[in-house]
């Protein structure tokens, strides 16, 4: 296989992230986040917040993140909606559902969530015989590549407000989201306009990770718990706080996402040029084109891709994903093999 667009955590991490492991390798720090780097790591995103008192907590990786978020979020006899896309509800093995909480799904064409598709849900009929819905969750970038922008989110958390939910975002591709050209939002508007979210390394750069920031106060007193119950807290939380420390130091972070995002684009305008059609519109570095099967057999000959959804007259959307280390070369390449299986085929 020449390369893989499959997904965007192949590459192990970038460079500074290595040196900066071997470099303190033998410096004695403290366990469980209480570290030197942590403490770095926590103060920068509290400043990118803009609010010293937003709780941050480091753990592994984005399942574990929504696991425990929710799980801590949630009564018994309460539920959490998104969309029928949502990476809880398609991806996760029933994790959420596993704590004894239902997803309610709502179907969107692009993956995000408006307020007019929470109604229904929260209006159900009669009380105490369904589950109640609790928290709103979204993931920017979605499961399909696309963003929210800012009027968006805020009608959103407005709504979320005036009936008594709470906005959790994943943000597993959230440097992507905000490295975006179409993005105009901000780590700040995301601390004033959600309650809980965060911010992923292990697709951008670094080996393992993910930063929980929650924003509101009245949530954030024994989180800890529930990190210690999931067996998410960490002995050597040195190596989360290296990464992210790293990774924040002159928004290392966001520059390796517009890599991505950038290189994705460029797939994305050179087949829009061959007569090709989105799945999605494409604003970050995954994005979903609409082929004939027949060139898809052939580019997958070459090429790491996931066949996302088949579509009408023998045609399927593909999901092709970007990373931080691809490199410019590889997508020249596939875009040339494109050009010519599209020749052949017309």
């Amino acid at each position: 296989m020449l390369y893989n667009f499959t997904n965007d955590y192949s590459e192990g991490c970038h460079p500074s992230i290595l040196q900066k492991l071997t470099q303190t390798n033998v410096s004695q720090q403290p366990g469980y986040g209480h570290d030197e780097f942590t403490q770095e790591a926590v103060a920068t995103l509290r400043q990118l917040c803009g609010k010293p008192a937003v709780d941050v907590h480091l753990v592994a990786g984005g399942t574990l993140a929504n696991l425990i978020v929710l799980g801590a979020l949630l009564k018994s006899y309460e539920s959490v909606i998104a969309a029928e896309t949502a990476h809880i509800n398609q991806h996760e093995a029933g994790a959420i559902e596993a704590t004894g909480h239902k997803i309610e799904t709502v179907p969107t064409a692009d993956g995000k969530l408006r307020p007019q598709d929470l109604v229904a849900l929260i209006n159900k009929f009669p009380e105490y015989h369904t589950v109640k819905p609790r928290v709103v969750y979204i993931s920017n970038s979605t499961e399909i590549g696309t963003i929210y922008k800012k009027q968006e989110l805020t009608e959103l958390y407005h709504f979320c407000q005036e009936n008594h939910l709470l906005l959790f975002m994943d943000g597993a591709r959230l440097a992507m989201a905000l490295a975006a050209p179409g993005n105009d939002l901000t780590l700040a508007d995301l601390a004033s306009l959600t309650d809980v979210f965060y911010l992923g390394a292990t697709k951008c750069g670094g080996l393992i990770g993910e930063a929980i920031v929650i924003a509101n106060e009245s949530l954030q007193k024994d989180f800890k718990y529930y990190i210690k119950q999931r067996g998410a807290l960490l002995a050597k939380g040195r190596l989360f706080g290296i990464q992210f420390s790293e990774l924040l130091r002159d928004n290392l972070i966001f520059e390796l996402a517009g890599h991505a995002n950038s290189l994705a684009q460029r797939i994305a305008a050179q087949l829009q040029e061959l007569g090709y059609a989105f799945l999605t519109q494409p604003e970050t570095n995954q994005i979903f084109p609409i082929l004939p099967d027949d060139i898809i057999t052939q580019l997958n000959q070459k090429y790491g891709f996931f066949r996302w959804k088949k579509m009408p007259e023998g045609h399927s959307a593909i999901r092709l994903i970007t990373s931080w280390a691809t490199p410019p070369e590889h997508v020249e390449q596939f875009l040339k093999d494109v050009k010519v299986l599209t020749a052949k085929a017309g």
